[in-house]
């Protein structure tokens, strides 16, 4: 528990980042509970959270809006801490649609998910860190708000197995079933055990490794580590500590309380729909709770338990549930002992903030029409106001601090000069109406464009919706223009191809709509055309002004030209504070003899790791499959599952569940396309 965070990076802080350094740590040492990290696009927000951490020496908990960041997030903190335990907590879901009940068409849709082995694996190596280590960094989703077991009783119900232990293999087999562990005599996998004559051979929650466990005279004689897909033997211990195979862990005294209970509120509860004459309610919840206690009591689970948390917690009505922030340590007295960071505040803050109240809405509809128990409110993320409570001192870093930001921290911290010395790109306003006669936008924006490909740059254009995206594309390339569009339609691996493509110079100008603001990187653009500037709204908001006209910020020669009659309040605010920024950065390279430079960041195509693997699956099946595949296809599937492992423990997911899938083709099993969930017109319709 003594181990100490620790940088390792050739980078040193450099611009703007000591200077913030020091702010956020003396904020943090006289105590404030609230910073923000005002920090300009490029000016590594990242690395001045790292060296925070370094010097306040405690557990970080760093939320982002999306699992793509939170994963991206993770692998660059893990980059400057490898000695340290960084961890990647999201929802474990591939696909959930929750239970809903919609009144007014009288259809009631039952609750379907799908749930990723591999996330809940890494949740389940999040929470033991926590209660393990003290070196800790967790990257979560807005998840982490959502229920989850008590740490408590997940800490206290364990094994911790020694060499030369007196227990028998078959007593060890009871402890580890009752913490929830599955007996299996194919291959293991985490939360899994399987006998074998005197051996006993576990895969834990937390990891993708075997402990085989030797007994002689009813005495634990070996403990040793085993490679997972190679099967070679990685070394040996002298104990093994186990937590259980679920977060949520119930005793069983605790679990005949809980019955007890529910059936208490099971009574009241039709009591009411009795007096208020819902007797079609009263039968509907009788006949479901009932079925759900009988399930818990022979099996000690039933489909939607998670509705009865509160029961089995023993908490109170409007308690507010147990979450990942509850792993957290904290002191003697209840104040928080860790740091939370929260990235891209301006959305992440209105995320968490919303959450509960569209999860009570949907509750409020399954309660009343007797699907579920008033308690079934209780199962529920946190309220802002709780999740401010249990998070204690906060760092909100963005570019554009939202409204909350501003008004709650007690102190701003800007970084605006970036250690490039790159300056915020130049803003240049051109009306589209010219005495009276109209200009053209798009002819002028030809005209740019021509420009900047003629010396080797790149260019994007913001449109205001999808369909002017994909026309303006083949507008420009019927005038010779090489274009392609990206928006949301386009699914994740083909975005990821164009933007690869648009880096390398396949093609010259990107159109787009939302997607071309936070966290897109992409050095090579020198100019940014932003249609109908002057259209207020949210994607013409001062917040996406900010955040697009930063795309053009990592090259030297990047420009902006905003395409607008008016200036609207939030176009004069976003133009103020760019060139109030460009003032400060010119300044600075001024004093300190800076001359920008381009930012050079290699071009890394995760897609083409994805194409050479799928070429490997088809090829090997097309022409090993009379040789390989069909003399050793045991031997084959484990080489694609090691690949699988190796691009997880890397956080490339897009590669991992493309091996997966292939996986599922080679073994013959039938799969959900992961892409896309059709909803079915006849699917889960009860009528009254």
């Amino acid at each position: 528990m003594e181990n100490k965070f620790k940088i390792k990076s050739e980078y040193k802080p450099a611009g703007d980042q000591p200077k913030a350094i020091d702010e956020l740590v003396k904020g943090l040492k006289d105590g404030l509970e609230k910073q923000t990290l005002l920090g300009v696009t490029g000016s590594g927000k990242t690395f001045t959270v790292a060296n925070v951490i370094e010097k306040i020496q405690k557990p970080t908990l760093i939320i982002a809006h999306n699992k793509t960041l939170a994963a991206q997030l993770a692998q660059e903190f893990r980059d400057f801490f490898p000695d340290n335990a960084v961890h990647y907590f999201v929802s474990y879901y591939d696909y959930y649609q929750p239970e809903a009940y919609m009144a007014v068409s009288d259809t009631y849709i039952e609750k379907e998910a799908q749930i990723n082995a591999e996330i809940e694996r890494l949740r389940h190596a999040s929470t033991q860190a926590l209660l393990t280590r003290n070196d800790v960094i967790i990257v979560a989703s807005v998840s982490c708000i959502y229920g989850l077991g008590s740490p408590e009783e997940y800490k206290k119900v364990n094994v911790l197995v020694k060499v030369g232990d007196k227990v028998s293999r078959d007593d060890l087999i009871r402890k580890l079933i009752g913490i929830y562990f599955e007996r299996t005599n194919a291959d293991l996998e985490p939360g899994k055990i399987r006998a074998v004559g005197n051996f006993l051979e576990i895969m834990p929650v937390n990891e993708k490794v075997i402990y085989r466990i030797s007994f002689e005279d009813n005495k634990v004689s070996h403990i040793t580590i085993i490679d997972a897909i190679s099967r070679s033997i990685k070394g040996e211990e002298g104990s093994l500590f186990i937590f259980p195979a679920r977060h949520y862990v119930t005793p069983e005294d605790e679990r005949d309380r809980a019955v007890k209970d529910i059936k208490f509120e099971l009574e009241n509860q039709l009591k009411k729909f009795e007096k208020e004459k819902k007797l079609l309610e009263a039968d509907r919840l009788k006949r479901r709770t009932n079925y759900d206690l009988a399930m818990i009591k022979e099996i000690g689970y039933c489909n939607g338990i998670e509705n009865y948390s509160r029961h089995f917690d023993g908490r109170t009505e409007g308690e507010p549930p147990f979450t990942l922030i509850s792993y957290f340590p904290y002191k003697k007295n209840g104040e928080p002992d860790f740091l939370t960071v929260i990235d891209e505040s301006h959305v992440t803050i209105p995320q968490i903030s919303g959450m509960h109240g569209g999860d009570a809405s949907r509750k409020n509809s399954l309660i009343e029409f007797g699907f579920r128990l008033p308690s079934a409110k209780d199962n529920r993320p946190l309220k802002f106001d709780e999740f401010e409570e249990r998070v204690g001192q906060v760092i909100y870093t963005s570019a554009t601090p939202g409204n909350f930001e501003r008004d709650y921290s007690q102190k701003i911290v800007e970084q605006i000069v970036r250690p490039t010395g790159l300056l915020d790109p130049e803003l240049e306003v051109r009306g589209v109406i010219s005495k009276g006669e109209y200009k053209g936008q798009i002819k002028d924006f030809i005209v740019e464009t021509e420009k900047v490909v003629k010396r080797g740059g790149r260019v994007i254009g913001t449109t205001l919706t999808k369909k002017m995206a994909e026309d303006l594309s083949a507008y420009l390339k019927d005038k010779g223009i090489k274009a392609e569009y990206l928006h949301s339609d386009i699914m994740t691996i083909d975005r990821i191809t164009i933007l690869t493509d648009f880096r390398r110079g396949e093609f010259d100008c990107l159109i787009g709509v939302n997607l071309l603001r936070e966290g897109l990187d992409l050095p090579e653009v020198e100019l940014i055309g932003i249609f109908d500037a002057d259209k207020e709204g949210f994607l013409r908001s001062e917040t996406s002004l900010i955040q697009t006209i930063g795309r053009a910020a990592r090259n030297v020669l990047g420009k902006v030209i905003l395409y607008a009659d008016t200036v609207t309040g939030s176009l004069k605010r976003a133009m103020d504070e760019t060139n109030r920024r460009r003032v400060v950065q010119i300044e600075y390279n001024k004093k300190h003899g800076i001359t920008p430079k381009t930012i050079i960041k290699k071009i890394h195509d995760i897609t083409a790791s994805m194409k050479s693997d799928q070429e490997k699956a088809v090829s090997a099946l097309i022409a090993i499959d009379m040789d390989i595949y069909k003399k050793a296809p045991k031997k084959f599937v484990t080489q694609k599952r090691k690949q699988m492992m190796e691009a997880v423990a890397k956080l490339d997911f897009e590669t991992a569940a493309l091996i997966r899938d292939e996986l599922a083709t080679l073994t013959g099993e039938n799969r959900k396309d992961k892409k896309h969930y059709p909803q079915r017109k006849d699917k889960g319709k009860n009528k009254r």
